[in-house]
């Protein structure tokens, strides 16, 4: 055991923060040794701190139970804990960004699982297939922060999982306009029906901020470093809309794409099939062996048949036919609290760990 890095998880009482310890049971890696949440929960085992509000559908790991929960404001305490965190606190954007960055000051790696940090200049957004380079952006952050080891890394919005890796996949054919409507969970705003009753059978055609991220967050996964810093793409222009839906888990995505060159269905298929990155090619433990699966039957992918592909951790995809107006559409599926969340923020922690960034302290 003492071989495993020590984690902890910062708003580890919070429902990503819950996915982070269920997902990180028996990791042949990480282990949690410290879970850090708000005053309230500062002194209470694990178990009496969640109470009955355990939201995920496997027990609590007997390993946390007994953990006693540290005050997260307490970072010089919490960091000599531990190897790094993951963050899944729940907080305003500018104190979640101070927050962060005291603990890389303290020589702790942040892998966050927030979107305040998505945008900063330095700070890396990491879809692990799509854009592993980007880490290469933390040597210039920490001559910005002055540390040796201590960073922020972050995982991109989980509404885009669905449909951006699809894009990716098809680059060469070159997507130029983009139109995608989301049919989001309710677990993507830390709910369950038990929680929000009002959503049964009800849909909401507002997420606030969603839409902006939906179109922006891919374009800066595109981008590529200039001077120290992240430069996001400008093509292809995405529209969004973004729905809340009555699904405790996985966002739906319908999208429409143009192209520059021609191709047919059957390239479109056969380049989803091959996609894979460095997740697959260095065998990370959370890795999905195949990143994308396309599921020929009409009336797929399906939340309740297909959500929990490749652990949670894969892409669905179904429906690619020709349009009438924009020359292909199709229908994504992903897993929002797995791969768009907790998961998706444990795989960047893998590949940092193996390019070196997180290492014992």
């Amino acid at each position: 055991m003492s071989e495993k890095l020590k984690v902890g998880i910062l708003g580890g009482t919070g429902m990503v923060g819950q996915r982070f310890i269920s997902l990180l049971e028996n990791h042949p890696w990480f282990e949690v040794t410290t879970i850090a949440a708000s005053p309230r929960s500062a002194g209470k085992t694990y178990e009496e701190a969640v109470g009955d509000r355990w939201k995920m559908t496997t027990p609590m790991p007997e390993a946390v139970k007994k953990i006693v929960v540290m005050n997260v404001n307490e970072v010089e305490k919490v960091a000599a804990e531990v190897d790094f965190v993951f963050s899944a606190v729940d907080m305003t954007k500018e104190e979640i960004k101070a927050i962060e960055e005291a603990y890389a000051k303290t020589e702790t790696p942040v892998v966050s699982n927030n979107s305040a940090h998505r945008w900063t200049p330095d700070v890396p957004m990491v879809v692990p297939e799509i854009n592993p380079e980007h880490m290469n952006v933390i040597e210039f952050q920490k001559k910005r922060l002055g540390t040796t080891r201590g960073f922020i890394a972050v995982k991109p919005n989980c509404s885009i999982q669905s449909y951006a890796p699809v894009l990716t996949a098809w680059k060469e054919f070159e997507p130029y306009e983009v139109v995608a409507t989301t049919y989001q969970a309710i677990s993507g705003a830390g709910k369950t029906f038990k929680d929000w009753p009002e959503m049964e059978g009800n849909i909401i055609p507002y997420i606030g901020g969603e839409e902006e991220k939906s179109e922006k967050e891919p374009l800066r996964i595109w981008g590529e470093i200039k001077d120290g810093v992240i430069v996001p793409a400008t093509s292809p222009v995405i529209t969004c809309q973004c729905i809340r839906v009555p699904v405790l888990n996985g966002h739906t995505a319908a999208v429409f794409v143009k192209f520059k060159k021609k191709v047919t269905k059957e390239q479109l298929i056969a380049k989803l099939k091959e996609f894979k990155g460095v997740p697959q090619e260095r065998n990370l433990p959370s890795a999905p062996k195949q990143f994308i699966q396309y599921l020929e039957e009409d009336n797929r992918p399906q939340v309740s048949l297909d959500v929990d592909y490749e652990n949670g951790m894969g892409v669905s995809v179904g429906r690619i036919r020709e349009d009438s107006v924009y020359d292909w559409k199709f229908v994504g599926l992903s897993h929002n609290t797995v791969r768009g969340a907790a998961g998706g923020a444990v795989l960047c922690a893998e590949l940092l760990k193996d390019m070196g960034y997180i290492t014992k302290k």
